[in-house]
């Protein structure tokens, strides 16, 4: 039966249940991680009639009863009943509810007189925001994806190509016809297919579609930790998106807070009218820079709960990758606190013990269950092995973003070419560092908003020399060992700072020199998987070789990236000043022809022309240490990239 019907008359059925003592005793272990197949509503039958059976985690309560729709928000007539005093699980069958029903819990503490409306923790799916109700929700689906969950393993590989499109869904096209709508999980799926085809990227990353209540977080204010938003459509509706995006060999890729969550009243927040979810102590449990609370990792059940959180979108919506946003606010008591305002760990330390065992935790039971998937960590400081194993004493992170070289790029770049030269070290230093971890190069949505502008906008001088410059930046990116990500919009080099209430500027792909940017990003992707040498060695120095990173005063850079096969070859020279090069020599490895295969300053790109017909032939003349060199015309602002034929 549907929400809205009365069955005040039906009480709660209570000598049913489908938890049993071992779920209890791993959800109290803390080692429990298929949760939301126990706790929460699950259509089910019971003596022959079908019905809703509802369990719910509030240890400190009193009182628990289900409210909805079916009972007029009735909070005395469907009481659930404690299972134990151990487990803290509150629960019961009530017959003849059905899929689409609205529900919430009525929880009454034992302390203060507390009493609240609470949505499910566990909630398949919610009402529209504002509203606040969770709703019984059938998750079938049937899949269609078989073929790339077989060979999945293959495109999420260390040693293969990942370039991964970073979107906002609610803001990469609207509908202008009907009031600049966003476009539905279904609408969207062809288009974003289709696009990421042409554009050649191999994984989409959503910006966190877990649902929210405040649409202006871009869903990094979670609350429903179970549940797709409903802004865009159903459980379903995501599924099919996930499967179209399969279907056409493309991964995908969640965004995951595990960091924090909102003070909502119907939330997490003081669940059972103790700090149940959070920690009590403000100092841990509250975060000054977003108003919420922090997740209390000490507590088995928290880890349970949000582990079960992670396995359930590998398991039941099928993605390929989650990156846990914050990590680096985890790890550390006093992040963004100043003195007195943390607590020190046991020992005295800064580092949070609790999160870092959930952290390894949570690593280890994703690859142990998924094999085949990744995860992602934004860790934004120095902390060490990040994206190593466990058993070596890292957090088992399949990758980590790379925001050392993201400042300091950005920084490079945002600088007039007249006064390069003198941050030459920005693009030299981070090769350093390059394969202490799993790195993915990201230019983020956080790179793009609060003020920060757009990347075209970073870039100095006139409109030819910004995006000449965007360009030779991309070609730059792409050239550098790591995984490639970039923030819709970024690729034709949208002008305004994006807002998450506007469509992108799709218009600005008439003028040629963005039409050319989106062109120059395409054909890098395609580059980038089609090279050996540009992705297999990604994390390994055997992969990498300078040829001169000295020319600080000329500000190029030149190197060579190799695959397993000594065969596979691939010379990148970056002049990141508009003066034109005609005669540079620069050393190779080998003898031959070198075949000029991408020129980022070519005429269909919005370039000046400048380049080399096609290739070189090598010359016998020592140049950089090498016996052999080429003599090669460079052009401004570019990167150019040469195979050995």
């Amino acid at each position: 039966m549907n929400g809205g019907s009365s069955l005040t008359g039906i009480q709660v059925h209570h000598e049913t249940s489908h938890i049993s003592d071992h779920d209890i005793y791993f959800l109290k272990e803390g080692n429990h991680f298929r949760l939301y197949d126990k706790l929460g509503a699950h259509l089910t039958e019971h003596n022959g009639v079908k019905g809703v059976h509802f369990a719910v985690w509030a240890p400190n309560a009193e009182g628990v009863s289900v409210i909805g729709d079916f009972n007029g928000w009735n909070t005395e007539t469907h009481q659930l009943k404690i299972r134990d005093d151990w487990s803290g699980v509150w629960e019961g069958f009530i017959p003849r509810l059905g899929h689409s029903t609205l529900y919430k819990y009525y929880i009454k503490s034992r302390y203060n007189g507390y009493r609240v409306q609470k949505g499910d923790p566990f909630a398949l799916h919610w009402e529209l925001p504002p509203k606040t109700a969770s709703v019984v929700w059938d998750l079938s689906y049937q899949w269609n994806d078989h073929d790339w969950m077989k060979k999945r393993r293959e495109h999420n590989s260390l040693h293969k190509p990942i370039s991964i499109y970073e979107i906002h869904l609610g803001s990469w096209r609207k509908v202008p016809e009907e009031g600049d709508r966003s476009l539905s999980y279904r609408e969207i799926a062809p288009q974003l297919a289709d696009y990421m085809k042409e554009m050649g990227f191999t994984h989409v990353e959503f910006l966190p579609l877990m649902e929210h209540p405040f649409y202006g977080s871009w869903g990094y204010q979670t609350l429903g930790y179970f549940a797709p938003t409903c802004r865009f459509g159903t459980p379903q509706d995501f599924m099919y998106l996930i499967d179209y995006l399969h279907q056409n060999d493309i991964g995908v890729i969640l965004d995951w807070v595990p960091s924090h969550f909102p003070g909502d009243e119907y939330g997490l927040s003081y669940f059972d009218g103790t700090h149940l979810y959070e920690h009590s102590d403000s100092r841990k449990g509250y975060h000054p820079d977003w108003g919420s609370y922090i997740f209390n990792y000490g507590r088995h059940e928290i880890r349970s709960f949000l582990i079960s959180s992670a396995m359930f979108w590998f398991d039941k919506y099928h993605i390929d990758g989650m990156r846990v946003d914050a990590v680096a606010s985890m790890l550390y008591l006093d992040y963004s606190r100043k003195v007195g305002e943390w607590l020190p760990n046991e020992h005295g330390g800064r580092e949070n013990i609790e999160a870092i065992g959930f952290l390894k935790r949570l690593n280890e039971a994703i690859y142990q269950e998924f094999p085949d998937v990744q995860t992602f960590a934004e860790e934004s400081t120095a902390w060490p092995m990040v994206s190593k194993p466990t058993w070596l004493g890292g957090l088992g992170f399949g990758m980590k973003w790379n925001m050392g070289w993201m400042h300091d790029t950005l920084k490079y770049f945002s600088k007039d070419s007249i006064y390069r030269k003198y941050y030459h070290n920005q693009l030299t230093f981070s090769i350093w560092y390059a394969f202490t971890e799993n790195f993915i190069l990201p230019l983020s949505h956080d790179e793009v908003v609060h003020g920060k502008g757009s990347l075209i906008g970073k870039m100095p001088g006139d409109e030819w020399q910004r995006h000449a410059s965007l360009r030779s930046l991309y070609g730059y990116m792409y050239g550098h060992p790591g995984k490639k990500l970039l923030f819709m919009g970024c690729e034709f080099g949208q002008v305004k700072e994006w807002s998450h209430d506007e469509s992108l500027e799709w218009h600005v792909l008439q003028y040629p020199l963005h039409a050319g940017a989106k062109k120059w990003v395409a054909d890098l992707n395609r580059l980038y998987r089609n090279e050996p040498a540009m992705h297999e060695l990604d994390f390994s120095p055997e992969g990498y070789e300078w040829i001169d990173f000295h020319d600080w005063e000329n500000s190029v850079i030149s190197f060579i990236r190799k695959g397993h096969d000594p065969k596979d070859t691939v010379l990148v020279v970056c002049n990141l000043t508009p003066v034109f090069r005609p005669e540079y020599r620069v050393g190779v490895p080998d003898g031959g022809y070198w075949q000029e295969i991408l020129n980022s300053d070519a005429e269909i790109y919005g370039g000046s022309g400048k380049g080399n017909l096609g290739g070189l032939n090598a010359e016998e003349i020592p140049s950089h240490k090498r016996h052999w060199s080429i003599n090669m015309t460079l052009p401004p602002l570019a990167a150019v990239f040469f195979r050995k034929a």
